[in-house]
């Protein structure tokens, strides 16, 4: 039978709980309760042809009956005469739903963060209203958020490091953890004159509010012994900031950027040349190098739909940048050394030439096989060299 069971009530509640509403209406959203339920019951051709089940149903809406209230009407039939059946299920007040579905203590947390708010940061009143599950994730932290919050208010452009900022209880860790939630309380207090709109993310935090960001660190090798920057026979492994390295303008007339760390340091002597370690998506500490615009670029990185991905990514700064060992051949004459990749992209990428494009697609169409891969590491030693003598 069909009928709304005591289940389907609660689930009816907790539906109400999982939207926030029950929690905004702590904050003055708008009012939950007295809330009639649906209420789906037999009709007459049922009452009287499965009497013994409508009875149990009843018994069973009845004996569940602690949190809600049930209105009866009287029904007459021909055969089984006058029976008391439920015509309408209510929510009467917030305690009683909150008993139904187990949630009287977030509720009694939630409400200690709307009063710790009120009289602290009441400007974050909106937030608690619009996002209160999330609020009672944080009910722990709430205290410390709150002062952290208030230390900003007081602190017009900081400019220090999140490590400087002295608060009990808090420390950078914290901060970093809880950027997301800092950033949309940050928003609702902070005047538009002391957010950067220009950061956006959680790399973009300490910019976007004023804070000293850690700098970007470019780490690169001189592969012509002629053009080492120190004096010393050793070889130079070097890593600066971003700031430093756009400012040297080293004389070099061909890039290499590659993503394995022994790749990096293995790369071959190639004159008026040199390599960079890569670090993935996000070439934030390159973008704003001028002087490598005027430069022969090559990328190196796994011939894997994410590898195509970074390549695409990275013309987005350099339109000049070609790929290094990225190629059909190189992967088939590596076939036994494929691995897979987990969790392969497969949105268009525009900025692929037609034969980078045609593997991209071969890859993630999986026409060569399932999530095929080639890491770069994996690639013999020789065919670098011999890659190299063709540029």
């Amino acid at each position: 039978m069909s009928w709304t069971t005591p289940a389907e009530l609660k689930a009816q509640v907790q539906k109400l709980w999982d939207r926030g509403l029950i929690l905004s209406s702590l904050i003055g959203g708008e009012s939950v309760f007295p809330r009639r339920l649906t209420l789906k019951g037999p009709d007459s051709r049922e009452l009287s042809d499965s009497f013994t089940e409508v009875r149990d149903w009843i018994a069973r809406l009845s004996g569940a009956a602690k949190q809600y209230r049930i209105v009866w009407r009287s029904s007459k039939h021909r055969i089984l005469g006058a029976n008391e059946l439920p015509a309408e299920i209510w929510i009467d007040t917030l305690d009683d739903a909150l008993g139904l579905i187990g949630k009287r203590q977030e509720a009694l947390q939630f409400a200690d963060m709307v009063r710790l708010t009120r009289d602290g940061q009441p400007m974050l009143l909106p937030w608690l209203e619009k996002r209160p599950l999330r609020a009672i994730e944080l009910a722990e932290e709430w205290p410390r958020i709150l002062s952290i919050v208030a230390w900003r208010l007081k602190h017009p452009q900081p400019a220090i490091y999140l490590r400087q900022i002295d608060l009990p209880g808090v420390h950078s860790k914290f901060i970093e953890g809880h950027r997301g939630v800092l950033g949309e309380l940050f928003d609702l207090v902070l005047p538009p004159e002391e957010i950067d709109a220009t950061a956006t993310g959680a790399s973009g935090f300490c910019r976007r509010y004023g804070f000293q960001d850690k700098p970007l660190r470019v780490r690169f090798r001189i592969l012509d012994p002629t053009l080492a920057l120190f004096p010393t026979e050793s070889d130079h492994d070097i890593t600066v900031t971003q700031a430093t390295f756009a400012r040297l303008k080293l004389p070099v007339t061909r890039v290499f950027i590659t993503e394995n760390e022994i790749n990096f340091l293995a790369f071959p002597d190639v004159p008026e040349a040199m390599v960079i370690f890569g670090a993935g998506y996000g070439f934030e500490n390159l973008a704003s190098v001028e002087w490598l615009r005027d430069r022969v670029i090559h990328y190196w990185g796994d011939i894997d739909t994410h590898g195509f991905a970074i390549l695409n990514q990275l013309r987005g700064f350099f339109p000049q940048a070609a790929s290094l060992l990225m190629d059909r051949e190189t992967l088939l004459e590596h076939q036994a050394l494929w691995g897979t990749e987990p969790s392969p992209e497969t949105g268009a990428l525009t900025r692929l030439t037609c034969d980078e494009s045609a593997l991209y697609d071969q890859l993630r169409r999986n026409e060569l096989g399932s999530h095929v891969r080639l890491e770069q590491e994996r690639i013999g030693f020789e065919w670098l060299v011999e890659a190299l003598g063709r540029v």
